[in-house]
């Protein structure tokens, strides 16, 4: 593995045009990069990620509560793998860097992204700042105002399966939330083909790892707390419900508000399980429909028909597995959709850097191409 030492002997070669219109040929240039927030679960993914990466060379890493404070100290796993210590936000030289990403609380991003758009510098947002078009809708569910409208203009949803060309050229990308990843994967290819019964309900039944809920002290996080128990949470409204509606009435609007997504807390550190139960009409094929649409995104495994994907098999790899099956003597149109993830990979700091190849023209896979841990 390569250390932050090594990093710096390595090519200095900076071409990186910030305002290009087309994606960028980075085969012999590394990327310069500043992590804002960089001392939760997802800064740390991204961190561990970015080690490996070959064209990834991270600059500063910002925290006000922890600056001054080395890596190593904080994070013992990347002891002699980064030779960093934290900034304080406005000491840090994000304006230097080719790509800055934000794994901040939301209203971070939108109050300190704009500045660094108009000095060239390119964003990958992993809060939720710009995750939603509807600044009303976003108003209502995160409990501010919504302050960056002409950033939010340009910013593009950052679900590399759906949106690649649109990534290829941005300047923002608004990295998707956990569930959202979880639950939208399997229903794309579907709802593309119209293949969904439009008066039917979209049953999101969902889990994740404690890992979701961050790094910050709360109860429901503590050991004694989320060990040896199982429950929901958000059931009468999650702040993701909007994202992944605004996801299904992109494809096929008379859907959107059909959805019905309930989140569940399992005592596990990551993994996230989605089980979706969908209405198709007469004929449709969804092992079909998913193997042809993701037959060359490397990110996304179909099983074959009938699999149960389990959340070890993707445990610290940037993919998510998804398998369908036929509801058991009941109507023929309900299918059962099964996916599942890495919560803080695919869902989180390796979408993230996913996107950032896009962008930079990088090959999709370019640091990314981790086997997952098992046991």
């Amino acid at each position: 593995m390569p250390t932050a030492a090594r990093r710096s002997a390595q090519s200095s070669l900076h071409a990186v045009h910030h305002f290009m219109d087309t994606p960028l040929n980075m085969t012999h240039t590394t990327l310069k990069i500043g992590i804002v927030g960089a001392t939760g679960y997802t800064g740390v993914e991204l961190l561990r990620l970015l080690a490996h990466h070959p064209h990834a060379e991270v600059r500063t890493i910002t925290s006000r509560s922890e600056a001054g404070v080395h890596i190593a100290d904080y994070f013992p796993s990347l002891r002699g793998v980064y030779d960093l210590r934290f900034a304080a936000p406005e000491n840090a030289p994000l304006a230097e860097c080719d790509v800055v990403f934000f794994a901040t609380p939301h209203g971070v991003a939108m109050r300190d992204a704009p500045a660094l758009l108009e000095q060239g510098v390119r964003v990958v947002d992993l809060s939720a700042d710009f995750r939603l078009r509807d600044t009303a809708v976003w108003e209502r569910w995160y409990g501010m105002p919504f302050t960056a409208q002409a950033a939010l203009q340009e910013a593009v949803y950052g679900l590399c399966e759906l949106n690649r060309d649109a990534i290829a050229h941005a300047r923002l990308v608004a990295n998707p939330g956990c569930y959202p990843t979880c639950v939208s994967l399997p229903l794309v290819p579907l709802l593309q083909q119209g293949a969904l019964l439009p008066d039917m309900p979209i049953i999101a039944d969902c889990k994740s790892g404690v890992s979701g809920a961050g790094r910050k002290a709360a109860v429901g996080a503590l050991l004694c707390e989320a060990s040896d128990n199982f429950k929901a949470y958000g059931v009468a409204g999650h702040r993701h419900l909007p994202e992944i509606r605004q996801t299904i009435g992109t494809l096929q609007p008379a859907l959107a508000q059909q959805l019905i997504f309930v989140p569940h807390l399992t005592p596990m550190i990551r993994g996230m399980h989605a089980t979706v139960y969908v209405h198709l009409r007469d004929g449709a094929d969804p092992q079909t429909l998913l193997q042809n649409y993701y037959a060359d995104r490397p990110f996304v495994d179909v099983m074959p028909q009938g699999s149960t994907p389990e959340t070890r098999s993707v445990r610290g790899a940037n993919i998510c597995r998804i398998a369908v099956q036929r509801a058991p003597e009941y109507a023929s149109n309900t299918w059962i959709l099964l996916s599942v993830q890495d919560n803080l990979v695919k869902g989180a700091a390796g979408q993230a850097v996913q996107n950032m190849n896009i962008m930079f023209g990088l090959p999709e896979t370019t640091g990314l191409t981790q086997t997952a841990l098992l046991p």
